[in-house]
C-alpha cells in the first residue's frame, strides 16, 4: 500500500512537471546556423521595410512571408524586393510569400511561420501590433518610432516585459549608429586627453545639439521615393517631434552615456515645441501619385493647402547634461543637396562638431575644435587609439582646429546601415539577449519624445 501512495506521488510529480513545462516558455536556440532565422514582414508601409533585406544574410532562410492589406503598399514592397532579387550587381534571392488581406495580424499570429518578425510601416497600430506579437512568442526588429505618443509608451513598455517573460528580443533599427562621422564623434568624445569632459551646458547653450533636416520628396536605391498619403497624417506616422527625433534621442544617450543604464527618472524637459509644414496639392500629388487628398486628411487642410506637424524641438536635460534636439521635414532638398545633420558634443578641452553644409558637399564632416590649448602631439598620440578600430581615419589642420578625414569607404550610405543594423540584431539572437543597457535605454528614449510631444501640444 505504501509503495502504491508513493507511486501515485511520484506520477502526480511527473505530470505537474509535464504540464508546467508545456506551460512555460521556451527560448528558441539559436545558433548561427545556415537560414535558422525565417522572416515574417508585416505590413510594409515604409521602404525600411525593403531596406533590411537589400542583401542576404547566412543566417536567414531566403523565404520571407510577407502579412499585408493588399494595396500600393505592399506592392511598392515587393517591387522594391524584386529589384534587389534582379539587379545586376550582387542580386539577392529573396522568395516572398504573400498574404494579402484585412485579417492579415491575425493570420500572422495564427499561422506563425516566422521566428523574427521585421515592422516598418503605419505607426497607428504598431506599438500594439510589436506587443501582441512578443506574446506570441515572436522575436520583433522594429522601426522607429515603437511609440508615438503617451498612450503607446505605455503599451510598449507592457511590450519590453513581455519580451523578457517570453525570452524573445525586440529590438529598433537605429540606423544613424553606424553613420561613421556619428561613431567617430562618440569615439574622440572618449578621449579624455582630446575632448576632456562632457560639459553640463545650459537650456541657451546647451552641452549637446543635434540637428536634423529631411525632406518628403526624395530619392531612393535611384528611384523617386512614393510616399503613401497616410505618412503626411500625424495620427498614423506620428508628429516629427516623436518620429526622427527617435534617433536624435538615442545618439544623445549612445554618445554621451556609452553603455550606461538610464532610465526615465533622468530626464526633465525643459520644453518642446512643434510646427508645420505646408504643402499644395500639386506637391502632395507629385510626392503621393494621388490627385485629392484622402478624407483622413481634410482635418490638416485649410485654402487646399496641407499642414503637417512633421517638425519639432526639445530642449531636455540627461542626467543634469543639457541637450537640444530638433528636426525639420521641407518638402524637396535644392538640387545637389538632400537630408542633413547638425551635431555638436562640447567638451571641456574641444568640441566635437559634425556639419553637412554646402561647404562640406552635403557630405557629413567631423571637425575637432580646441576651446583651451591642445597640441598637435598630444592629438597624433590620440588618434593612433582611433585608427586602432578605424585604420585610415587621419586629421587635417585647419584655422579653426582639425577636420577628421575619412576615408571614402566608411560612407557607405543610409541604405547600407539597415544591413548593419539586421547583423548587430542577428548576432543578438546568438548571444541570447541585448546588452543590459539596450532595453532600459530604449524605455527611456520612448519617454522622453512622447512626453515632449505631450508637453509641446500642451496637454
Amino acid at each position: 500500500m505504501v509503495k502504491n501512495n508513493v507511486f501515485i506521488v511520484v506520477l502526480a510529480m511527473l505530470t505537474m512537471t509535464a504540464i508546467h513545462s508545456c506551460n512555460t516558455d521556451q527560448k528558441a536556440t539559436f545558433t548561427g546556423a545556415e537560414g535558422e532565422v525565417k522572416l515574417v514582414t508585416l505590413d510594409p508601409g515604409h521602404f525600411h521595410a525593403a531596406l533590411v533585406q537589400k542583401n542576404m544574410y547566412p543566417q536567414v532562410h531566403p523565404d520571407v512571408v510577407v502579412y499585408a492589406p493588399d494595396g500600393d503598399d505592399l506592392n511598392e514592397h515587393l517591387k522594391r524586393i524584386e529589384g534587389y532579387n534582379t539587379r545586376t550587381d550582387n542580386p539577392t534571392r529573396w522568395n516572398e510569400i504573400v498574404y494579402r488581406g484585412e485579417d492579415f495580424f491575425a493570420r500572422m499570429i495564427a499561422e506563425k511561420k516566422g521566428n523574427v518578425m521585421v515592422t516598418a510601416g503605419n505607426n497607428r497600430k504598431k506599438t500594439e501590433y510589436i506587443k501582441n506579437a512578443i506574446e506570441a512568442g515572436m522575436n520583433v526588429l522594429a522601426d522607429k518610432p515603437m511609440a508615438i505618443n503617451v498612450q503607446n509608451f505605455e503599451i510598449l513598455k507592457q511590450a519590453f516585459e513581455s519580451a523578457e517573460k517570453k525570452n524573445v528580443l525586440l529590438f529598433d533599427i537605429m540606423t544613424e549608429r553606424f553613420e561613421i562621422t556619428t561613431m567617430l564623434q562618440r569615439e574622440f568624445s572618449m578621449l579624455p586627453e582630446v575632448f576632456g569632459v562632457l560639459e553640463k551646458g545650459t537650456p541657451e547653450d546647451p552641452a549637446v545639439t543635434k540637428e536634423s533636416v529631411h525632406h518628403f520628396f526624395k530619392y531612393v536605391s535611384g528611384a523617386p521615393l512614393k510616399r503613401p498619403a497616410w505618412f503626411y497624417d500625424v495620427e498614423q506616422q506620428g508628429e516629427g517631434i516623436v518620429d526622427v527625433t527617435t534617433h536624435l534621442v538615442d545618439l544623445v544617450q549612445w554618445e554621451c552615456f556609452p553603455e550606461v543604464i538610464l532610465d526615465v527618472q533622468d530626464v526633465n524637459i525643459v520644453s518642446a515645441k512643434r510646427w508645420t509644414t505646408d504643402m499644395n496639392r500639386e506637391q502632395f500629388t507629385l510626392s503621393t501619385a494621388l490627385p485629392e487628398y484622402p478624407d483622413y486628411l481634410k482635418k490638416d487642410v485649410s485654402d487646399d493647402i496641407l499642414r503637417v506637424y512633421s517638425n519639432g524641438e526639445i530642449n531636455y536635460t540627461l542626467r543634469g547634461v543639457h541637450a537640444r534636439i530638433s528636426v525639420i521635414w521641407n518638402y524637396m532638398a535644392p538640387e545637389g543637396t538632400g537630408d542633413t545633420h547638425y551635431s555638436i558634443m562640447r567638451g571641456t578641452k574641444a568640441n566635437l562638431i559634425i556639419r553637412q553644409g554646402a561647404e562640406q558637399s552635403y557630405v557629413p564632416t567631423l571637425y575637432i575644435e580646441p576651446v583651451t590649448n591642445l597640441d598637435e602631439k598630444t592629438l597624433t598620440d590620440n588618434l593612433a587609439k582611433i585608427q586602432a578600430s578605424f585604420p585610415g581615419v587621419e586629421l587635417k589642420k585647419l584655422e579653426t582646429g582639425w577636420e577628421v578625414i575619412v576615408p571614402q569607404h566608411y560612407h557607405n550610405g543610409h541604405e547600407a546601415h539597415f544591413g548593419q543594423v539586421a547583423e548587430r540584431y542577428l548576432q543578438y539572437l546568438v548571444d541570447g539577449k541585448l546588452p543590459d543597457w539596450e532595453v532600459p535605454n530604449m524605455i527611456t528614449k520612448y519617454f522622453t519624445i512622447t512626453k515632449a510631444l505631450e508637453i509641446a501640444k500642451g496637454n
